[in-house]
């Protein structure tokens, strides 16, 4: 029975370091699937286009004409009249100096900005099926642990009967027993439910069949966490999609002010005219024309502080991102930090002894020098602390996967 037990503690897997095998490739192809991934890697590269077009000159106009009189269709009076003719006009509008490249400045952070918010989708889309895998691992290995102790209460029924049989036990104990067996029955059927629905939350992320298998590997290593709070802060700061995003959008109307106050500077319009006179030298002309601001009144004054009251909302929401996302951090941090203490603890210390206390408990039982409830409760304090393992082991991973998706760190193994 000693050796029993002490097989029982071991393939419960509380010092196995076996990695876990096919989570990669779960996000793989989580990564290539999800429409929303998609949707918004193509709307950046559709918002990649637009710096050229907004800061490329406007089309230029072409105006041929002919002019006669006296003949109204077109090409009668030509060699006839002397006033006919036939001519060409092209006309360029040139925004003021700079317009153009703030347009295009303005056009390019917005890109930048369309490029943090995919990855943001990016990080969710990870962090979503990291912590549907963790779920799915949990249920397994607490099904695997109700099983193991359930086959072992079902040895304390055996021992039960045959103390009775000798008289040396009462029959509550065995009775005792059976409804022990029972209430792990009763836990099985609500873990194995959770493993299923942990499975069909993997494959819905997946875009596949909702009863494809999943594997989880058997064991996963204990994370461990190198970072301080701080480090992580400063890693969030430099990497985290919200705080990249909010940044290109302050930037996008720092530019947006610069081009509203360039709108008070009037925009100018070249003219160039040729004309073909049968019986008179060609002639040739040149115009320049220059819109002027005259209503800035009611139009550019409106736009510049619109353009500054969007700008000091920016600057606002980029205040507020950062002060969340101190909170954000610490309390996964925290969590974190706690769980790693926890499992050292239960790992090294409470599950080890605990089952020690079992085995002895067991071979007193034996010879009559320990009661069955005794017995019952070392049992149940094994049960206990190694499932706690397990529902830490998984709160901490999915405390570490939060911890990636807001800094962008590669933190788990």
């Amino acid at each position: 029975m000693r050796s029993s037990l002490l097989g029982l503690a071991l393939a419960s897997g509380l010092w196995a370091q076996t990695d876990r095998a096919d989570l990669q490739d779960l996000l793989a192809e989580a990564l290539n699937n999800n429409p929303e991934i998609v949707a918004a890697q193509k709307r950046y590269e559709a918002s990649r286009q637009r710096p050229t077009q907004v800061s490329s000159l406007p089309d230029p106009m072409m105006s041929p004409s002919y002019n006669s009189s006296g003949r109204p269709w077109p090409g009668a009076g030509l060699g006839t009249e002397v006033t006919s003719n036939i001519g060409l006009m092209v006309s360029q509008e040139i925004p003021f100096p700079g317009k153009l490249s703030l347009q295009g400045q303005i056009a390019s952070a917005e890109a930048d900005a369309e490029l943090w918010r995919y990855e943001e989708v990016r990080r969710e889309a990870v962090a979503e099926m990291k912590t549907a895998y963790y779920d799915l691992f949990l249920a397994e290995k607490l099904t695997e642990v109700v099983e193991k102790s359930k086959a072992l209460l079902q040895q304390f029924v055996e021992i039960s009967e045959s103390v009775y049989k000798v008289g040396k036990g009462a029959q509550q104990d065995v009775l005792k027993a059976q409804v022990e067996v029972s209430r792990l029955l009763d836990r099985l059927t609500v873990l194995r439910s959770e493993r299923e629905s942990a499975q069909v939350r993997i494959n819905t992320l997946l875009y596949r069949p909702p009863d494809t298998p999943v594997e989880v590997p058997s064991e996963i290593s204990r994370p461990k966490l190198a970072c301080t709070l701080d480090q992580l802060y400063q890693k969030a700061e430099e990497n985290n999609p919200r705080v990249r995003m909010n940044r290109k959008e302050i930037e996008r109307d720092e530019y947006g002010v610069a081009l509203a106050k360039k709108s008070f500077y009037p925009d100018f319009e070249a003219q160039f005219s040729y004309f073909n006179r049968t019986d008179l030298p060609e002639m040739y002309g040149l115009m320049f024309k220059a819109k002027v601001p005259l209503y800035f009144w009611r139009k550019q004054r409106p736009e510049l502080e619109s353009a500054t009251s969007s700008l000091m909302e920016q600057r606002r929401l980029y205040e507020s991102t950062l002060s969340n996302l101190y909170f954000k951090l610490k309390d996964p941090f925290l969590k974190a930090t706690t769980d790693a203490n926890l499992l050292e603890l239960y790992g090294n210390a409470i599950v080890p002894q605990s089952t020690l206390a079992l085995e002895s408990s067991i071979s007193s039982y034996r010879v009559g020098t320990v009661d069955f409830l005794s017995l019952l409760s070392n049992w149940q304090t094994v049960l206990e602390y190694e499932m706690k393992y397990y529902e830490v082991l998984a709160d901490n991973y999915r405390a570490f996967v939060t911890l990636e998706s807001l800094t962008g760190e590669k933190l788990t193994p």
